[in-house]
């Protein structure tokens, strides 16, 4: 019977690749010239700091840009508040989500069930999900409506067997 796995993961060493790219960016960029502009990355836990809240931006926009470039989904990142820190000036955590939870794959249950083609079951195996039919063609109809629907997770499709 032919299925598919639906996961939601990210590739550490690009998200690495990613951030080492914007340090660079910011330290040779003019603009960012003595604002003490920086990016630490611990995990999938990242801080940002800078002077200001626009500067922040700044190096949240650098950041985002070398994400996409290196294949990074930015529906994975969950931004905090931007907070005060010493010396005058502001840092912001963005943590990257990876795996799919509970109340998520609930939602995608639901949604392959109302959309996809009958015959097409899934049930939750911990982070992923397994979709199975009877023909592939229906699986490739469920792929597509996963894709059009905005579930705020990047998703990731695996395993596709006959």
């Amino acid at each position: 019977m032919p299925s598919f796995d639906i996961v939601s993961e990210v590739d550490r060493q690009e998200v690495r690749n990613a951030v080492d790219q914007a340090q660079r960016e910011i330290a040779t960029r003019f603009d960012f010239k003595n604002t003490d502009s920086s990016i630490e990355q611990s995990d999938l836990v990242l801080t940002l700091r800078s002077v200001t809240d626009d500067r922040l931006t700044a190096v949240r926009q650098v950041l985002e840009e070398r994400l996409v470039k290196r294949g990074v989904s930015l529906r994975g990142l969950d931004y905090g508040d931007v907070q005060e820190a010493s010396q005058k000036s502001v840092r912001q955590t963005v943590t990257i989500k990876v795996g799919i939870s509970s109340e998520k794959a609930k939602e995608i249950n639901k949604l392959v069930k109302e959309r996809g083609p009958k015959g097409v079951s899934s049930q939750t195996q911990g982070d992923s999900i397994r979709v199975t039919g009877k023909k592939r063609d229906d699986l490739q109809a469920v792929i597509a409506a996963l894709k059009a629907a905005d579930l705020g997770i990047p998703l990731q499709f695996q395993n596709f067997r006959d």
